[in-house]
């Protein structure tokens, strides 16, 4: 499976939803491959920001290779599976699909966490703690490799 995490800026959320499934691809011996991209491009060709890095790496994951870039319609042929970290984002990706094969690839990813919640992952740059977003996309994480695993 093919995962594109994406938030506006690519540079807290998404890096650290990337990095988390970097660490648990290589801890379940899974055959995925994970990528992470942002809905603005403001911050393209930038590391992951500093708190983002500094969580990340508290918890034995290193995203400081990351560089921002910006989603594009290709993102569609590439991915198989596209998680949005809150809706402003998910309908942002949704105005790229080029059909409905396209749209069926896009998730809010705490529904994997909180099924048909379609709850948002804060942004930690202006609001609820890069620690407690961690935790959130680790949950999340963690239930999309279990429902990956037994087929979902």
């Amino acid at each position: 499976m093919r995962i594109l995490m994406v938030c506006l800026g690519n540079i807290c959320r998404s890096p650290l939803a990337q990095g988390i499934m970097e660490k648990m691809i290589v801890f379940n011996n899974l055959d995925w491959t994970v990528d992470s991209a942002g809905t603005s491009g403001w911050h393209n060709g930038e590391q992951a920001d500093r708190r983002s890095i500094a969580v990340a790496e508290a918890h034995g994951i290193n995203i400081r290779q990351q560089r921002s870039r910006l989603f594009v319609q290709e993102d569609f042929e590439e991915f198989d599976l596209i998680l949005a970290m809150d809706v402003s984002n998910y309908h942002n990706i949704l105005k790229l699909a080029r059909n409905e094969e396209d749209k069926k690839k896009v998730e809010m990813i705490l529904n994997y966490s909180f099924p048909g919640e379609n709850r948002a992952v804060p942004d930690p740059y202006y609001e609820g703690g890069f620690e407690h977003v961690y935790q959130m996309l680790e949950d999340a994480v963690e239930a999309l490799v279990k429902a990956g695993k037994s087929g979902r």
